[in-house]
């Protein structure tokens, strides 16, 4: 070969190594910029008619396939220029030109293929996806066939050890990162408490069930459909609820639902309707006026529960068990309370005082507070999967019905029952350890 030939393929590979890099230094830049690219703010800026970003979300939305794409396309363009530099370095230099070649490429993959770009894509990731989106869905397109063979074959490989992939985890991977980022973003000082509860607090309407916030049945206020229509009227009266359930013989037996409203509708037309009466009071009839029980499973998620309630225009149900048995009642207020915190009017009673420690460094709570509560109130993180109440955690814990006095410690917290009534436990002393 002539030097002119000789200088020529020099130059010409010298070219094609520059050009490979660059190449290089795209794959490994889009990889990241599209990985670390936030969905979120894509979306918002495709919303806004960006074709960049709406290309990005479509390439995204199969992120095994994209992966798949760019590391072939970034083996390739790399082993290429590998062994370029090697056959140019051995004519040069003889035997020595592969170590020589396998250093400088390993420098310059390092830098220029790596380094560099991957540090410019992941501090201008939306940029830098919009931008190369459009590109990246065309070498998509060429490598499919390539990365259908290499993705069947790595699934079976993984099916081997016993390794399955789930096409839904993405989803939750999804809710995991937006619970993920509400945290950080509070542990850090950029998202205030009561915002943070808000946000948890509507994510997880989907994943808890009414009977985690019901009100029990112990609790419940009922008008007995036998009393006379005076003492009714007094109890409605002096209810701080606007609708009260109706039984007759046992409490268990809900014959409908009372509204304060309908109540005061039909003591109106039995006193100032055309055959008033003050004595007609005695003929007032509760279930003529009362609506009809809407029941609920207890098993019911909150999230369904709360269209229900919008779809149904009423704010009242009854929560029942799988044997039909009377376990709550919720409305659609306690369950917007999970997102806003606490509603309370000015018929509703006096709230106990926020919890504060004593001189020991004990709370003192009701047995009967929910652990949701406790946990958002003082920014504690006790277990809720095996019951909803600090009482139902320490029985569940003890495996017992504690007696006045005794202690438990587990959780990292130590609990003792102050209070005890039949079978329940009224009041707790809470310590963290």
């Amino acid at each position: 070969m002539d030097t002119a030939a000789l200088d020529t393929a020099f130059w010409l590979t010298i070219l094609a190594i520059l050009g490979l890099l660059l190449m290089s230094a795209f794959f490994s830049g889009s990889e990241t910029a599209l990985t670390a690219a936030s969905r979120g703010k894509l979306k918002a800026q495709a919303d806004k008619g960006s074709s960049g970003a709406e290309a990005a979300l479509a390439v995204t939305d199969d992120s095994e396939r994209m992966i798949g794409a760019l590391l072939l396309g970034n083996n390739i363009v790399n082993i290429t220029s590998a062994s370029l530099a090697t056959a140019l370095l051995t004519r040069l230099f003889g035997d020595g030109g592969v170590a020589l070649a396998t250093l400088v490429m390993t420098l310059l993959v390092l830098i220029f293929g790596e380094v560099l770009p991957k540090t410019y894509a992941i501090t201008n990731a939306e940029t830098a996806a919009t931008r190369v989106a459009p590109v990246i869905r065309v070498v998509i397109l060429v490598f499919s066939p390539v990365v259908s063979i290499v993705r069947a074959l790595v699934r079976g490989l993984l099916r081997l050890f016993g390794v399955r992939a789930d096409p839904d985890s993405h989803i939750l991977a999804l809710r995991e990162e937006i619970v993920g980022a509400i945290a950080l973003g509070h542990s850090s000082g950029a998202v205030e408490k009561e915002d943070r509860d808000r946000l948890l607090g509507a994510l997880d309407l989907a994943e808890r069930t009414v009977d985690e916030i019901m009100r029990h049945r112990s609790q419940i206020e009922m008008i007995d459909a036998d009393a006379p229509p005076s003492a009714i009227l007094t109890q409605a009266l002096s209810s701080p609820h606007t609708r009260l359930p109706i039984f007759r013989d046992s409490p268990e037996n809900i014959l409908g639902v009372i509204h304060a409203k309908d109540l005061l509708r039909e003591v109106d037309r039995l006193v100032r309707g055309p055959d008033a009466d003050l004595a007609a009071l005695d003929r007032l009839d509760i279930l003529k006026i009362a609506m009809k029980p809407y029941f609920i499973p207890d098993t019911t998620t909150l999230d369904e529960q709360m269209r229900e309630f919008l779809k149904r225009r009423t704010h009242f149900a009854l929560v029942v068990d799988e044997y039909g048995a009377l376990q709550g009642l919720i409305t659609l207020e306690d369950i917007l309370e999970e997102i806003v915190g606490e509603i309370t009017d000015e018929f509703d009673p006096a709230q106990a005082k926020a919890l504060k420690p004593d001189e020991t460094g004990n709370y003192v709570v009701e047995g009967s507070m929910t652990i949701r509560d406790l946990n958002r109130a003082m920014d504690w993180s006790l277990p809720d999967d095996e019951a909803n109440t600090i009482a139902g955690l320490v029985i569940h814990e003890a495996q017992m019905i504690p007696a006045e006095g005794q202690a438990f410690s587990f959780h990292g917290f130590r609990f003792e029952v102050t209070g005890r009534r039949e079978n329940r436990i009224t009041k707790l002393k809470i310590r963290p350890l």
